[in-house]
């Protein structure tokens, strides 16, 4: 194995490019073991691994966080530690989030472990988490806190195929004698993906509005911001706070009566006393609550049933059609 760093102006190939164009047919180096170890830290990487990878059985793919646990306050236990310190692919959502990974890696038992950092890939294009619950109108105090990036990348599509194009290359390097494979199924894939995003597209473009409103944290910009909605939401990103301000419940009610929204999104794992309270301070109060899949604790359970990132981006999509309807 080639170690090697992924610069993301590298990465960054043009949509529309085949994804042939960052494979290389770098044969194996020899190992502890016989198969290509390959561990992703949530499941939309190990999904978009599982599509490149295929039928291979010369990999053995990895999912770390696969017991339901939101990968926010996931606990890496001794054995995740040395899955990671000795795999020959880790690809993780970087940040904040799982900061302890890159405490593993410092003695990381391969060298030449090729190391995906989704934030790191998204280079320049990786955004803040913004205000939007109207908290900058009347409470002073957040000004001088530093903006934290949204690490949220893997809910857009369009970073998806990004993501894909990494992946497909990361194992034409560690597994050169394999690479066409990797390469066809990465560009079915990428074509699948492709058709989604056009779907979500129309699907926006012909709705009745372009507004959405979450009673409950807001992990879903990049998403949102991919198809030029509008957003309002409690507490931006997947924020630690659990109560909204009286004024936050007031100004989200303001803005259902102002726009006339049916409905009122939530999160997966959400209790929704947050969207109660917005609807019971609306003109109507009868307004629906909405549920988006964020893709952040699906469980080993969901996956051997079926579940897919782009089953769930279809089922998303549903849920958005209503809410703009």
């Amino acid at each position: 194995m080639l170690k090697r760093k992924f610069i993301p102006a590298l990465l960054c190939l043009t949509l529309t490019a085949p994804l042939a164009a960052g494979c290389t047919k770098t044969p194996q180096s020899p190992g502890n073991s016989d198969k290509i170890s390959v561990v992703c830290t949530i499941f939309p990487q190990y999904d978009w691994a599982k599509q490149v990878i295929g039928e291979n059985e010369n990999v053995d793919l990895t999912l770390l966080v696969d017991n339901g646990t939101d990968f926010h306050s996931y606990q890496p236990g001794t054995d995740d530690i040395v899955t990671i310190s000795s795999c020959d692919v880790l690809v993780y959502v970087g940040g904040s989030a799982d900061s302890w990974i890159e405490e593993a890696l410092v003695n990381a038992a391969n060298p030449d472990m090729i190391k995906l950092n989704l934030t790191e890939i998204m280079g320049g294009s990786l955004k803040t988490e913004a205000c939007i619950n109207g908290e900058e109108d009347h409470d002073h105090e957040h000004d001088h806190e530093e903006a934290a990036y949204d690490e949220h990348v893997w809910l857009s599509l369009k970073n998806a195929m990004l993501f894909t194009n990494a992946i497909s290359s990361a194992m034409c390097t560690a597994d050169g004698e394999h690479a066409e494979i990797y390469q066809a199924n990465a560009q079915r894939y990428f074509t699948e993906l492709q058709e989604a995003d056009a779907a979500f597209t129309e699907t926006v473009q012909n709705a009745e509005r372009q507004v959405l409103l979450f009673g409950d944290r807001f992990p879903f910009r990049y998403l949102t911001e991919d198809y030029g909605l509008t957003c309002y939401a409690a507490f931006p990103g997947c924020s630690a706070e659990t109560d909204a301000s009286f004024e936050t419940i007031v100004f989200l009610a303001g803005k259902m009566d102002e726009h006339q929204l049916p409905a009122v999104c939530t999160i997966d794992g959400s209790d929704s006393n947050i969207a109660d309270a917005v609807i019971s301070n609306t003109a109507d109060q009868n307004q629906n609550i909405l549920t988006l899949n964020s893709m952040q604790s699906v469980s080993r359970e969901q996956i051997d049933s079926g579940i897919t990132y782009l089953s769930i981006m279809e089922e998303n999509l549903a849920v958005l059609s209503e809410a703009l309807n």
